[in-house]
């Protein structure tokens, strides 16, 4: 079947009707490294509620013949959780001005096609329209020689740079999740990237 790609962009509880899809999605790509994380359908609905419950919330969605492919998502940070504003609040940043750029999730078949360029742009893009200075986001950090690690994995530092975001290393939160080999959650440190809007 020929590819038909197409870009919904949506705000608030416009969200609804595609926090099914976008949950299946979300717990597929981060099985991969570097996050391996094993899915829960019950806490990926109740996180993006958040979304749908914030008229300033944004997500963009790619649909190929109606089926959602990729996604990404953000949020004016003074509605993110606590673990997420807390660096922020710690080292005396104004959260009212700052967007939290959230995931960009995509299928392997559907990369390397400019798609990520697209999300980042289209997120920037609401976060001036909300009046946010700086946009953000965070990472997970794992060691070089973790066991799990593919040989060919590039990370995306490079890229992000490129999009004009900087590593902010002393800015960092845990988030807790249960990754493969893992019987119970285990909390993992995030690192906050940052980019000053012009």
């Amino acid at each position: 079947m020929k590819s038909q790609f197409k870009l919904v962009k949506v705000k608030g509880k416009e969200i609804l009707p595609y926090i099914e899809a976008l949950s299946k999605l979300r717990i597929e790509i981060f099985k991969e490294f570097p996050y391996l994380y094993i899915g829960d359908m019950e806490y990926e609905k109740k996180y993006l509620n958040t979304y749908s419950t914030c008229p300033e919330s944004f997500a963009a969605l790619v649909l190929d013949n109606e089926q959602v492919v990729g996604a990404t998502t953000a949020i004016p940070l003074k509605f993110e959780t606590e673990e997420c504003q807390k660096p922020f609040i710690d080292n005396s940043m104004n959260i009212n001005e700052i967007f939290y750029l959230g995931e960009s999730v995509l299928l392997q078949s559907h990369r390397g096609l400019g798609i990520y360029k697209t999300f980042f742009e289209a997120r920037e893009t609401a976060a001036c329209e909300y009046g946010c200075k700086i946009t953000t986001f965070c990472a997970v950090e794992r060691p070089w020689d973790h066991p799990r690690r593919p040989k060919d994995y590039v990370p995306l530092d490079e890229v992000w740079q490129h999009f004009g975001y900087q590593k902010i290393s002393h800015l960092n939160t845990y988030y807790e999740w249960k990754e493969i080999d893992e019987e119970t959650q285990s909390p993992k440190k995030m690192v906050f990237w940052l980019k000053t809007q012009l």
